[in-house]
């Protein structure tokens, strides 16, 4: 069994800051991939859009806009919704 590891307090306080802003940090994240997704090609188109349908799960957009966007390819579409989310 694993051993149960214990944080010092400046550990737990970004830890804690971490997850508090984990929707800005996906968001951001997003963000950059958008110009990936334009660029990439082959292997690494695929590679990205796994990462971007990853990301979108996380932040709980809703799955009929997900698989619009991932199973299109949907460059634009995804520009457009991390435009809005970012608001």
């Amino acid at each position: 069994m694993a051993e149960e590891r214990e944080y010092t307090r400046y550990q737990l306080e970004v830890i804690r800051r971490y997850y508090e802003n984990l929707d800005a940090i996906t968001r951001t994240r997003l963000a950059e991939l958008v110009s990936d997704a334009y660029l990439a090609e082959g292997k690494k188109a695929n590679q990205v859009w796994r990462n971007i349908e990853r990301l979108l799960v996380r932040i709980q957009v809703p799955e009929v806009t997900v698989r619009h966007i991932v199973d299109r390819r949907d460059v634009e579409a995804l520009a457009k919704l991390v435009q809005r989310l970012n608001r």
